[in-house]
């Protein structure tokens, strides 16, 4: 895989008639990782650790940025306000599509006297992920 721009890993969100991508984001992150289960009992064969076999997946998506328009200022506020997973959409460059619910776990705004209002927001993963491979 070659090098992509950074400004291509886009998040859109269901707006009902179709996805969007959220406006003005100037840095995206997307993080996949897995927990552990631990089932260790006393009986566990020489007290030693045992663990489920794929554990607890999840995914983290963040991303700062400007608002470009009032449109996407007041689909995330509303997204997060109705407190409900959302479906997005996560282009990755070379790598494919991620889509599947998340909810907003956090939307701050940012400003100062002489800048453009800001924005940072953070999802997780709320339910199964589809993986769409190129």
């Amino acid at each position: 895989m070659g090098a992509h721009k950074g400004r291509d890993l886009l998040i859109r969100i269901d707006a009902g008639d179709g996805f969007v991508a959220v406006a003005g984001l100037r840095s995206t992150r997307l993080a996949f990782n897995a927990e552990t289960v631990d089932v260790t009992d006393a009986d566990s064969a020489g007290r030693w650790r045992e663990l489920i076999d794929g554990g607890l997946r999840k995914a983290s998506v963040s991303g700062a940025g400007i608002f470009r328009d009032g449109a996407a200022a007041n689909l995330l506020r509303q997204a997060f306000f109705a407190g409900a997973a959302q479906r997005l959409q996560l282009a990755i460059p070379g790598l494919g599509m991620v889509e599947g619910p998340f909810q907003i776990v956090a939307l701050d705004f940012t400003g100062s006297h002489d800048g453009a209002i800001g924005f940072e927001l953070a999802f997780e993963s709320a339910g199964p992920l589809a993986v769409a491979v190129p």
